[in-house]
């Protein structure tokens, strides 16, 4: 009896000592776990940094070029039907063809003007043979009524030998062979003026034709549009294949389309006249100013920063209806420094205008600092866990601040609070 209580009393101090050993256990993990939290370093850390620190506004802006060159369908051209059509945004050089129309069309009417130019060169042979041979026969003829005059002048010369009647027969004769010369040459003289002008009307002719045919070839080079400048093809909508007439979308033009005369059918913008425009709020304005350079980040081409220029900005400020509500902004325009060729019109862009920079500046990034009780401070992580630093700050960015006092360059801090991170072991 006594032997089994001995065990049972034994029993129970082993259970007693267990319960305590598994208390002084908790309570040391749950008094290790917070000096754990503080002296053990932090994997997310940032170097304190010596450099420039650069304040700058960021802006959304987009590619735009000041000038371009519309490619429109001719005037006076006919039937106008696209034959080939340079694909929307391809790079084009200066001569390369951007669209052909259908010159079936032309080609039949310049026929008959090639035609008509043959018929009148036929007729201004015919006329000037007929001339000729006209002129030929009057010659003739003229010869003929003057050898009769010389004659009848050399019988009349013989009044000593023959009668008086005779003579008189000889001037009378005379008299008519100058008559028949005078004749002879009016008929000439009217001849040719009427040649002249028979000719002088089929000539008129010709020349029409011809000028109908010059025309006509040229409405048919003008059927090949060709790129006046290097840059990019940018098709326009054809509002007259409007899929709806109570607003639905214009489809771009494309092969196949008929075109009414002076159609704009596509715009190559001006690549040499390049640059990049952003709206510049009223809170920002007042810290940009002409010449301030520029980083841009280009969406589209993201494995490359370009540089550029404050160029000017625009004075008199406009409605922005992008957002409610309505603010007011001034359109900043940009030159761009060594523009990338594969920039197009229309690419959206970040903007970062450097406002400020200043050298020699202890640097950090934002998100190693922290609001405590009214204080900013900094984590500096050491060997053994983290120290907490009181800060002075002169400038707040969006990624770094400018420290005055409380780190040194070459230091680590925290990205994380090591509070929250105790907190998240579930202290």
């Amino acid at each position: 009896m006594k032997q089994n209580r001995h065990k049972k009393s034994s029993r129970t101090k082993k259970l007693w000592v267990a319960i305590v050993v598994l208390a002084v256990v908790g309570a040391g993990i749950r008094i290790w776990k917070p000096w754990s939290a503080k002296e053990t370093p932090i994997e997310d850390t940032a170097e304190v940094t010596l450099g420039d620190y650069i304040d700058y506004v960021e802006l959304r802006g987009e590619i735009t070029v000041q000038s371009s060159t519309l490619i429109r369908a001719p005037y006076n051209a006919g039937d106008l039907q696209i034959l080939t059509l340079a694909r929307n945004g391809t790079p084009i050089r200066k001569g390369d063809v951007v669209v052909e129309f259908d010159p079936s069309s032309l080609e039949r009417i310049a026929d008959q003007f090639r035609s008509a130019l043959e018929q009148a060169e036929a007729e201004i042979d015919r006329l000037k043979a007929q001339q000729s041979l006209a002129e030929e026969k009057n010659l003739t003829e003229a010869m003929s009524a003057r050898f009769a005059l010389e004659r009848a002048r050399l019988d009349a010369g013989t009044r000593e030998v023959i009668p008086a009647i005779e003579h008189e027969k000889n001037v009378l004769a005379v008299a008519k062979a100058e008559q028949r010369v005078r004749e002879l040459k009016t008929k000439m003289e009217s001849s040719r003026i009427g040649a002249e002008a028979n000719l002088a009307g089929a000539i008129r002719k010709r020349d029409k034709a011809l000028a109908d045919l010059e025309k006509a070839k040229s409405n048919l080079a003008d059927l090949t549009l060709r790129s006046p400048i290097d840059g990019t093809i940018t098709l326009l909508s054809n509002s007259r294949a409007r899929t709806s007439i109570l607003g639905g979308s214009s489809p771009l033009f494309k092969e196949g389309d008929r075109l009414w005369a002076g159609a704009s059918i596509a715009e190559i913008p001006d690549i040499t006249t390049i640059q990049a425009t952003a709206p510049v709020f009223e809170a920002e304005r007042g810290r940009i100013e002409l010449g301030q350079p520029i980083l841009l980040r280009i969406e589209a081409i993201p494995d490359k920063e370009h540089l550029g220029t404050v160029r000017d900005i625009s004075p008199i400020a406009q409605l922005d209806y992008s957002s409610y509500p309505v603010k007011k902004s001034f359109e900043l325009n940009i030159d761009l420094i060594d523009p990338d060729p594969r920039l197009k019109a229309g690419m959206t862009a970040t903007v970062q205008v450097e406002v400020e920079r200043l050298p020699d500046s202890i640097m950090i990034p934002v998100e190693a600092v922290f609001d405590k009780n009214n204080r900013i401070v900094a984590y500096a992580v050491s060997s053994n866990g983290y120290e907490e630093r009181t800060l002075q700050l002169t400038h707040r960015g969006r990624k770094y601040v400018r420290v005055a006092d409380g780190l040194e360059p070459g230091e680590k801090v925290s990205l994380k609070d090591p509070d929250l991170i105790a907190q998240s072991r579930g202290l």
